[in-house]
């Protein structure tokens, strides 16, 4: 499409409040050099992260203090192709379709070194799961998965659906899953988990020790991002074990050590942090080629479609059915 028929106008979900959801306009702006501007097709809801966001849910002066701001743009992984391209642009031509970690908006401008290009056998409604795999590929590697190991998940949203892949294409000989949500459990098992405990994994740890084969298991992936979790997780990881803290608590304050830290010798492991961009992109091209050659099963992960016109019905949904959903994704090609 020629730069002279593109709109100069957008539409964009924000939250202009704790508990307020809207479909907003807005300017685009022009493009510099090194940018391109993008239509999107498809984003997808983080839940942990943009309900967080949506409910104000988190303690002054903590992280997420700093990054929600009021009027927020919630969301950052999207499927778009590529309308316009800036000076300088190379490897990037008008028609591309591409991933990029940017809010839910019709359109965006962003610099070309951050789009990544989506292979032709991914749908495009699936894709923006890759930032969400990467997510979760940060806690693999501090975890270190190992051949025949032992991995309990805590927590079976979006995070952890990624974080029972890795491990499971790692090699992992026990894959055991924590919810209290049986359809995503469900969708635990279908993505290569070995067990699923439905319920409070602090007081399932007989069922977890059996599904280890009689043994703890040697990671615990917490992605729930739940203060009172840590405490649990520390008594069902193995002796010299590892915790990895994957999901990041609204209330960073009310977590707390245990005796095991210091007497059973474990590890903890924040891992939340970003990827440098090369490492990112090639986190992206193996999850993709997981796909395709079905070593990761991406079967069922998207479970809702919203128009954006009904984003404030879709958080509703999140929010109040969380347990009911997975992928929630908003379609912006109509």
């Amino acid at each position: 499409m020629s730069p002279h028929h593109l709109s100069s106008r957008g539409q964009r979900v924000v939250f202009p409040g704790p508990g307020k959801v809207e479909l907003e306009p807005f300017d685009l702006p022009g493009i510099a050099a090194g940018q391109v501007r993008l239509r999107t097709e498809y984003s997808l809801i983080s839940t942990g992260t943009e309900t967080t966001a949506l409910k104000g849910s988190f303690e002054p002066g903590s992280h997420w203090d700093n990054y929600v701001q009021y009027p927020f743009l919630p969301g950052y992984t999207a499927t778009a192709v590529v309308e316009e391209v800036g000076a300088d642009v190379t490897g990037l031509v008008p028609g591309d379709r591409i991933m990029a970690r940017i809010s839910h908006a019709s359109h965006a401008v962003v610099d070309a070194v951050e789009c990544f290009p989506v292979p032709d056998d991914i749908a495009s409604d699936l894709a923006p799961w890759a930032t969400l795999a990467q997510v979760a590929y940060v806690g693999a590697e501090a975890a270190e998965h190992r051949l025949r190991d032992g991995v309990l998940v805590i927590g079976a949203g979006p995070i952890g659906q990624m974080s029972v892949r890795w491990a499971v294409a790692a090699g992992a000989e026990s894959v055991i899953v924590a919810d209290i949500a049986p359809q995503r459990l469900e969708l635990a098992l279908r993505g290569g988990a070995t067990a699923v405990v439905e319920g409070d994994p602090g007081e399932r740890a007989d069922e977890i020790l059996a599904a280890g084969f009689g043994e703890a298991p040697r990671v615990v992936i917490d992605t729930t991002g739940r203060p009172d979790m840590l405490p649990k997780a520390l008594g069902l990881v193995r002796d010299h074990g590892t915790v990895v803290l994957l999901g990041d608590p609204g209330a960073p304050s009310e977590q707390h050590l245990t005796k095991d830290v210091i007497t059973r010798g474990l590890q903890i492991r924040g891992a939340h942090g970003p990827l440098r961009l090369d490492v990112e992109a090639e986190t992206y091209r193996s999850f993709f080629g997981l796909i395709t050659t079905g070593r990761i099963c991406a079967e069922g992960l998207n479970t809702h479609h919203f128009a954006p016109e009904d984003c404030a019905a879709a958080y509703r949904l999140v929010t109040t059915e969380r347990g009911t959903t997975m992928g929630v994704i908003f379609d912006w090609v109509g």
